[in-house]
């Protein structure tokens, strides 16, 4: 799948204050088109918010994020996928149900249904409610969203909860097939995600501009 020609998501002088706690300040980042930004600190540091704010879902109090690229022009929310701690998911509906809907609001514009289901090892619980799933089949058909609507940026907050071995590994391939079609793959975790050369901010340095150096895969 060929993804919009989105060069760079930059957050520049980025701070997020939560009640009366300052999450973080000053912050300046950038993630790079072909190469992940993998987001890591303590629980409470403000990981989650910091991608809530990339994702153009949380207003930070102070600062910009900006995207780079002749595509850039079409908006933040239309260019990112959010991947949440909540799977987002509607357990009245079928498995396919719920992929459909998302494949319409997002657009269709990546795998079919079918094809998707397929991918994340769910091609034959199309039928079920999702809420009859497992843990780790919920966040399997989260992940088909990747999958069925091409955009340039993935926003990932712990990708990988309640997925097995197996699952971890296919996450991990989805993740370095978008890299290496020009995609911007930033995520928060406590695990390794097996993407690739990446860059790393830890969270726990706040104010630094960590996104720059060489970390190859990073480790937790």
């Amino acid at each position: 799948m060929t993804v919009p020609p989105i060069t760079a998501l930059r957050g520049e002088g980025l701070s997020c204050r939560r009640g009366f706690k300052t999450l973080f300040q000053n912050l300046d980042l950038q993630a790079e088109a072909g190469r992940a930004l993998v987001v890591t600190g303590p629980n409470g540091v403000g990981k989650s918010s910091l991608l809530r704010i990339l994702a153009g879902l949380l207003e930070p109090s102070a600062g910009a994020v900006r995207l780079a690229g002749c595509a850039a022009e079409a908006g933040l929310r239309e260019q990112v996928h959010y991947l949440g701690h909540d799977d987002a998911l509607k357990g009245a509906l079928t498995v396919r149900a719920n992929l459909e809907f998302w494949r319409a609001v997002l657009g269709p514009t990546g795998l079919s249904v079918d094809e998707a289901l397929e991918e994340v090892g769910l091609g034959g619980l199309g039928r079920l409610r999702a809420s009859v799933l497992s843990a780790g089949q919920k966040r399997r058909l989260a992940i088909a969203r990747l999958l069925v609507s091409r955009r340039a940026v993935w926003i990932l907050d712990e990708p990988t909860t309640a997925l097995d071995v197996r699952a971890q590994a296919r996450f991990a391939a989805f993740g370095r097939a978008h890299l290496a079609e020009g995609g911007i793959v930033i995520a928060a975790t406590h695990a390794p995600l097996d993407l690739g050369e990446s860059a790393g901010l830890d969270l726990t340095a706040q104010g630094s501009n960590a996104a720059g150096a060489d970390l190859g895969e990073l480790e937790p």
